[in-house]
């Protein structure tokens, strides 16, 4: 099967919009592989933190991005064989990843590799470019979002769960710089693209999203 025929659900939207829960359960429902794109960049992020990289030195980044040797094993994620799936999550690794998604080499060198996750018998995968850059022809499109407000309380709980102190007002207050960096760079903006459907969640449970998403794969596929 060409590369092209294999099914893809592409999942975009703002900060702390519960796309990657969301892919993740939908992947799982539909037995498709998945991938968190956002998490590419929260390791680069997290390897420039530990090897002292300025952010600003775009080549360096790229550099990082083209040999990271990651593995994502269901829930978790593996940088060189270390489990860092909470060492990625914290808020300057959530700050930094933010800044470097920005820079275009840094994006040209994930291109490929993302691409490469497309295998039988489909993917899910979300960030902020997934169907209007990486997979353009994805099988179905969702541009899921929230209110800033409930974003931010959801960011909250997750921290808190994870034992990692947060400040609400801050939390929002990052959701609102980010979501404006995020769709004003001059590469990869964060914008609902042609032919996706937007998917407000402020009000809808995790499940409630992920069985909306499920019923508009299955009416794409009967059709």
């Amino acid at each position: 099967m060409e590369t092209g025929a294999i099914p893809v659900i592409t999942i975009d939207g703002p900060s702390a919009s519960g796309k990657g829960t969301v892919a993740q359960l939908v992947a799982e429902k539909l037995a498709f592989h998945y991938l968190d794109s956002g998490a590419l960049y929260r390791l680069i992020a997290l390897i420039a933190i530990r090897s002292n990289t300025e952010p600003t030195n775009e080549s360096a980044i790229a550099n990082i991005a083209l040999h990271l040797d990651v593995n994502f094993d269901g829930s978790s994620i593996r940088l060189n064989g270390e489990n860092v799936s909470d060492a990625i999550r914290t808020e300057a690794c959530s700050k930094l990843a933010s800044i470097i998604a920005s820079q275009p080499k840094v994006r040209n060198a994930l291109l490929q590799r993302q691409r490469a996750f497309r295998q039988l018998p489909g993917l899910v995968t979300d960030g902020r470019d997934m169907g209007s850059v990486v997979f353009p022809d994805a099988s179905l499109k969702i541009f899921l979002t929230a209110s800033a407000e409930e974003r931010a309380q959801r960011r909250y709980k997750q921290l808190i769960e994870k034992g990692i102190n947060a400040n609400i007002q801050s939390l929002l207050q990052d959701i609102y710089e980010r979501d404006t960096r995020d769709s004003n760079r001059d590469v990869s903006p964060l914008k609902q693209g042609v032919n996706t459907k937007l998917l407000d969640t402020t009000l809808l449970s995790i499940e409630e999203a992920v069985n909306e998403v499920l019923r508009l794969y299955d009416q794409i596929c009967k059709n």
